[in-house]
């Protein structure tokens, strides 16, 4: 790095940027060898795998989310709201779109952040595939605020249920059997039924109609078949309508049509099916992409077309030996960016930089309360180890403690932990407003 005090700029303050930001505040920031910044357009931070719960009120993004500018305060770096739009490689600067109010003043205009490295970490946004008529009629899940307005949506059609003589059920169906569909299916049922204890009787679990639609030959097709087939047992229970080889071709305001022209009728449409990296990436035109508009990469994790640009998480494109990419999931993103931390504090002593190296280490579907199954171990052993019950749901669990310890630290993690137990006791269990 050229500067003597450099200045390092994080866009993305998700799973990996913010634990990125963390670490080099306390280990560069706060003993002023250098300058973090971390741009987000958000003013808080929830974990990404956790955003079911937030639209299905089971958590609140009020109370249980991180406010950037007050965990930078502690942490020893900056924060910066607002959103990355634009990229000057040869002035070292992004720019960040004008922040306006409710009634659409600008408070604050266009800006230019210099900076001597840059790491990307914008995450991901659902995919669509250009199918008609998604964007106009369904929610995503891609973060808290859309995870809100979901949330809005259920409690209306809770209520409407409840209240009318004549509406006796509420369709749900939900384009992608990924983790976040099977899930979010579960937490649906979750919430139903402890509507009853919130004035809500009449809105029972069996006028709850829920249609998982995957396109593959199953649900859940990047884990082992055990756990897709587990998991699709635990949801026939349930009530969901698992619909796999199922195509959509178009989404109206009647529902989803079927590439076989059938209409599958929904209240409430969600579309969980792929990601890709933001499209506004690819008119930045810098950088070497794949399908997904993910950033290419050297193994070292530096973008292929500057060595002062680092990309990690769901928006990097990190090719493996086998010619495969890196899977967007939460744990890449967190070993990205330990990665990315080591070879930032090596180049400040002049030492060669590491390569990245991907380390599976299995995968947990948690279905609300009624069961959580999963592998573990990955490709650490020869074969993995199947998971279900009590021990996978504390193995689940404790992957949110492991991220809620990177950023805040031990003590406060177990101080957070103490925090929710006494707030399951006086707060409702379930967010109704």
């Amino acid at each position: 790095m050229r500067s003597a005090n450099p200045k390092i700029v994080i866009v993305g303050g998700g799973a990996g940027g913010l634990e990125l930001a963390t670490q080099l505040g306390h280990k560069l920031g706060k003993k002023n060898l250098a300058q973090i910044i971390l741009v987000d357009r958000n003013r808080t931070h929830i974990w990404k795998p956790l955003l079911h719960e937030v639209a299905t009120g089971s958590l609140d993004s009020a109370l249980d989310g991180v406010v950037y500018s007050a965990h930078a305060a502690k942490h020893g770096y900056q924060f910066q709201l607002g959103t990355f739009c634009g990229l000057d490689e040869t002035t070292q600067s992004i720019s960040v779109a004008p922040i306006v109010d409710e009634a659409g003043k600008v408070m604050l205009p266009e800006r230019q952040i210099q900076y001597d490295k840059l790491v990307i970490a914008i995450g991901s946004v659902s995919n669509d595939f250009n199918t008609p008529g998604v964007k106009e009629n369904s929610f995503f899940l891609d973060s808290h605020q859309q995870a809100n307005r979901f949330h809005n949506a259920l409690l209306d059609s809770f209520t409407r249920v409840h209240q009318s003589e004549s509406i006796n059920e509420l369709n749900i169906a939900i384009v992608g059997g990924g983790a976040t569909g099977v899930e979010l299916s579960a937490e649906l049922y979750h919430v139903t039924d402890m509507l009853k204890v919130y004035g809500l009787s009449k809105m029972t679990a069996d006028k709850l109609n829920i249609h998982l639609i995957e396109a593959g030959e199953r649900i859940l097709p990047a884990l082992p078949e055990r756990i897709a087939t587990s998991a699709r047992v635990e949801l026939s229970k349930l009530g969901v309508n698992v619909m796999e080889n199922t195509r959509i071709s178009e989404a109206t305001a009647a529902g989803f049509v079927t590439s076989e022209g059938k209409l599958i009728e929904a209240n409430i449409m969600l579309w969980a099916a792929g990601v890709k990296a933001p499209d506004f990436i690819k008119d930045i035109g810098l950088f070497e992409l794949n399908r997904a508009n993910q950033i290419m990469v050297k193994p070292n994790l530096l973008s292929t077309v500057s060595d002062d640009i680092y990309v990690i998480g769901d928006c990097c494109a990190c090719q493996q030996a086998d010619g495969s990419f890196v899977p967007p999931r939460a744990q890449s993103a967190h070993q990205m960016a330990e990665c990315v931390e080591k070879n930032i504090l090596n180049e400040l002593k002049a030492e060669p930089l590491i390569d990245y190296v991907y380390v599976d280490h299995g995968s947990l579907v948690n279905l609300s309360r009624y069961s959580t199954v999963g592998s573990l171990m990955g490709n650490l052993t020869k074969s993995s180890m199947f998971v279900e019950g009590k021990i996978a749901r504390l193995v689940y669990i404790s992957l949110y403690r492991m991220h809620q310890q990177a950023i805040h630290g031990t003590f406060k993690t177990i101080a957070l932990w103490c925090a929710e137990k006494v707030m399951r006791v006086v707060r409702p269990r379930m967010k109704l407003h």
